[in-house]
């Protein structure tokens, strides 16, 4: 099944642990984890659905290609992040 983490950034606004989810795309996954934590989607996720700019996902150690509908595939052993992007210089 595949896990979803959080990086500790994240963890520092909303609680989100580790968490197993069924599901064989990026939204599928997201959508179960956050059935049970809405507080996370809220952060992760805007208004739209989309992941929000300064948000980035990984499956596999490979960024999504679909921000907008969350479309890429994923191993029944997939590891999921969902990491807070970071800017500056």
């Amino acid at each position: 099944m595949p896990r979803v983490t959080f990086t500790a950034n994240i963890q520092r606004h909303v609680a989100c642990p580790p968490t197993d989810a069924t599901g064989t795309t990026v939204r599928e996954v997201l959508e179960r984890v956050f059935a049970g934590n809405p507080a996370a989607r809220s952060y992760v996720l805007d208004d739209q659905g989309a992941v929000r700019k300064h948000m980035v996902v990984f499956v596999d150690g490979r960024q999504i290609a679909d921000r907008g509908a969350q479309s890429d595939p994923v191993r029944p052993e997939a590891e999921i992040y969902v990491a807070q992007a970071l800017s500056g210089g």
